[in-house]
């Protein structure tokens, strides 16, 4: 009798298993356990950079931003309605729970000079570039 092994039979089959357990670990998490990725905007100028983020319904004090040598980290949660646990959703897309993101930037910043704002549900950061890779204008002496 010859057995046939097919190796993407396998895997198809081991893929499976793991989407089917990961289905399972996410769709038992409530809100507060997921963490989800902050989409951002990143504009680049010769003398810093600018990151903006959509951030509804969160108040300054619960956003935490760290700077270190190039790496920004913005971390925060979105407010979770307590009175909705026993609440049926027909549709239910906004955003609630954890957030992060942890953006590695091109250049070496200055973290000292950094300044952030909240206004009406969005981030504005700004991050100066360190002196060192700002770009130097030379003026050429005639002879």
């Amino acid at each position: 009798m010859t057995i046939y092994i097919s190796p993407t039979r396998r895997l198809s089959n081991l893929r499976q298993a793991v989407d089917r357990a990961m289905d399972e670990t996410i769709a038992d998490m409530t809100p507060r356990e997921r963490e989800m990725t902050l989409a951002v905007d990143v504009h680049a100028t010769d003398e810093g950079y600018s990151i903006r983020a959509l951030i509804p319904g969160v108040a300054s004090e619960n956003l935490d931003i760290e700077i270190l040598h190039n790496t920004v980290s913005i971390r925060g949660e979105f407010p979770v309605d307590e009175d909705a646990e026993d609440v049926k959703y027909l549709t239910c897309e906004l955003p609630t729970g954890r957030f992060a993101r942890v953006l590695t930037l091109p250049t070496a910043v200055d973290a000292a000079r950094s300044e952030a704002s909240l206004k009406n549900g969005v981030l504005t950061l700004w991050v100066p570039k360190a002196e060192a890779y700002k770009p130097k204008t030379i003026k050429v002496n005639p002879n």
